[in-house]
């Protein structure tokens, strides 16, 4: 069966030239975004219910742009002035540089791991004097907590935002070829939005095997998943998958 029309259960790239463009323009299929799920962040008085005292800390874990921003929003809320002395223990390069948007990079101790997690970890152990706070959202792996404590460093974990489900009931026509889904909370949102949907012939697309695990156990067939040595990104997947169907343009 042909494909015509893709479910991206995403916001839509802001970006023109995204790889989604690419794909409508170049496979003539018609591609919509709508976010399954959102997030919300808690509040100043959510964050003293955990007991977290903000001047307690010395160092920052930050492993998203999210929690970035969610950590100094609660530092407002709570007026709390972060000092120039904190220490920013960054998972990525582009997450280092988010922080741009309210700090002054140059004047910062920034330490930067290459993508990963595990990346950042030796460079944390070498800063056992320090206490950390890991900002981050309500569905932190727990392999991250267990890596932490492996390495003896003083930490807590803090939750400053929760991801949600969206509310798709405004959704009138569900008839897609492929739905596209990037996390267990995607797959949740689906039956939580459609407790009755059945998949038929709908093709399922998934990133990581986190969400491919939930598909499975949610009784989903998968057809497309990513990231793959051949397909490392979900749009390399899709558009592999509908040359394949479709024929090559």
């Amino acid at each position: 069966m042909k494909v015509k029309s893709i479910l991206v259960s995403q916001p839509e790239p802001k970006a023109e030239n995204s790889p989604y463009a690419h794909i409508i323009e170049n496979q003539r299929v018609k591609i919509d975004f709508i976010p399954f799920i959102k997030v919300e962040g808690v509040s100043a008085k959510d964050i003293r219910l955990q007991k977290i005292d903000l001047t307690k800390f010395s160092a920052i874990i930050l492993t998203s742009r999210k929690s970035v921003d969610h950590y100094f929003r609660i530092a407002e809320e709570m007026r709390f002035k972060v000092p120039d002395t904190m220490k920013y223990f960054c998972q990525s390069e582009a997450i280092a540089f988010y922080l741009q948007k309210y700090i002054t990079y140059r004047k910062r101790k920034i330490y930067v791991g290459k993508k990963e997690f595990s990346d950042l970890l030796p460079i944390l152990k070498k800063y056992k004097e320090e206490n950390f706070l890991f900002p981050g959202s309500d569905t932190c792996k727990a392999e991250l907590a267990t890596a932490l404590n492996d390495l003896k460093i003083k930490w807590e974990r803090a939750i400053f935002y929760r991801t949600v489900h969206s509310d798709l009931s405004g959704i009138s026509n569900f008839n897609y070829d492929i739905l596209a889904f990037f996390s267990p909370a995607g797959i949740e949102s689906l039956f939580k939005n459609f407790p009755n949907f059945t998949q038929n012939n709908t093709k399922i697309a998934v990133y990581g095997d986190s969400t491919l695990k939930a598909a499975q156990e949610a009784g989903l067939v998968i057809d497309i998943k990513a990231p793959s040595p051949e397909t490392p990104s979900m749009t390399m997947a899709l558009e592999q998958y509908i040359s394949k169907v479709n024929g090559k343009k």
